[in-house]
């Protein structure tokens, strides 16, 4: 009795360390909750226009980060897809940034197409920099960029209204459903939260 009460509650210590935030009746984030220290990575990059993207001004609604590069062939429009999904699913969108991973080979114009190619035109911005400028977004985010040899790092992050890194979706993990979930959780939370 007492092997079988100890074994039940090593199962409920692994499932309750395994499920992390999520609760029971979907009232949590489906994604990785970030920590709660993180301050907002401030920013101030262009897109593929030419026009400039601050993090200050996307504030007061949730935002989503994503770090891709123009041409890759799997994972970034996958990533772009499943974005495009969520923003279906909410039935209206939310600014969305994708963060430069290759700042030598990601152009305007490259980022131009890329978007149009995935339909993404006005719905997304793509941010372009140089590496220096980009790498503090990279370390801010724990991002790991495009290199010879070794893929970038495959992430998704979900900003408050606040602009603080709330929730976290590695690309193999992230579905529209539960991207547009974690949205809507963060836009029920309000600008104040």
């Amino acid at each position: 009795m007492v092997a079988g009460t100890l074994a039940l509650a090593a199962i409920a210590a692994v499932l309750a360390f395994a499920v992390g935030d999520r609760a029971v009746g979907g009232t949590a984030f489906q994604g990785a909750v970030r920590p709660p220290d993180i301050p907002p990575a401030e920013f101030g990059l262009r897109d593929q226009d030419g026009k400039p993207v601050r993090l200050d001004e996307l504030r007061g609604r949730p935002v989503v980060v994503t770090f891709l590069y123009t041409t890759c062939e799997d994972t970034c429009p996958l990533t772009t897809a499943q974005i495009r999904g969520a923003l279906d699913d909410l039935g209206h969108d939310v600014p969305v940034v994708a963060v430069s991973v290759d700042p030598p080979r990601d152009t305007p114009d490259r980022a131009r197409s890329f978007l149009l190619k995935h339909k993404m035109t006005g719905r997304m911005r793509f941010l372009l920099g140089e590496r220096a400028e980009l790498a503090r977004l990279w370390k801010a985010y724990g991002v790991q960029p495009q290199g010879e040899g070794f893929e970038h790092s495959a992430s998704t992050v979900l900003l408050d209204a606040r602009g603080r890194q709330r929730v976290g979706f590695f690309s193999d993990v992230l579905t529209p459903e539960a991207l547009a979930a974690d949205i809507r959780r963060l836009e029920a939370e309000g600008p104040g939260a």
